[in-house]
């Protein structure tokens, strides 16, 4: 029962992802959360993240951000970043990421989901047969809501752990 929130991959960082190995196997799409996955939960772009979306995009990738954020917060990360975003996708509803997935010309079958988030980015991308890689959140400081939907991902990562054998 739990497996359904198991992301396929988890490391620590976006950042340590190797896109290079990726665009290898065929994948051309990346959907991007953005608060603790790219920047600090409400900070703008920083150097790292512009730098990784242009790097991104120089490889052949097509990228998107895909937020539950409101308009205001994401198109001010997009200023930086210049790539699509959806905001306000609920996630993990599938409806946004088949959309994100058209806006880019990609599909499931070479689209990758990149978040930190268990129950909206990683279950949404299965639910949505995207490959998932959830990530450690960069920084402790996040909303209420966030802060107490931690403690039920510590359960569900302690059984994905003890599956995956680490």
């Amino acid at each position: 029962m739990l497996a359904r929130f198991y992301p396929d991959d988890y490391v620590d960082s976006t950042y340590e992802i190797d896109f290079e190995e990726l665009y290898k196997e065929g994948y051309r799409g990346v959907l991007f959360d953005i608060d603790n996955t790219l920047v600090p939960h409400g900070k703008q772009a920083d150097n790292r993240a512009k730098e990784l979306l242009l790097k991104l995009k120089k490889m052949g990738f097509s990228c998107c951000l895909i937020s539950n954020n409101k308009l205001d917060r994401v198109k001010s990360f997009h200023e930086d970043v210049k790539v699509p975003y959806i905001e306000d996708a609920h996630k993990p509803q599938r409806k946004n990421y088949l959309k994100a997935m058209e806006m880019m010309g990609t599909d499931t079958g070479n689209t990758v989901f990149v978040g930190d988030q268990l129950f909206t980015d990683v279950f949404g991308a299965k639910r949505t047969g995207i490959r998932s890689f959830l990530v450690k959140p960069i920084h402790p400081k996040e909303e209420i809501q966030i802060v107490l939907k931690r403690y039920l991902e510590k359960i569900v990562l302690f059984f994905y752990k003890r599956a995956k054998g680490r």
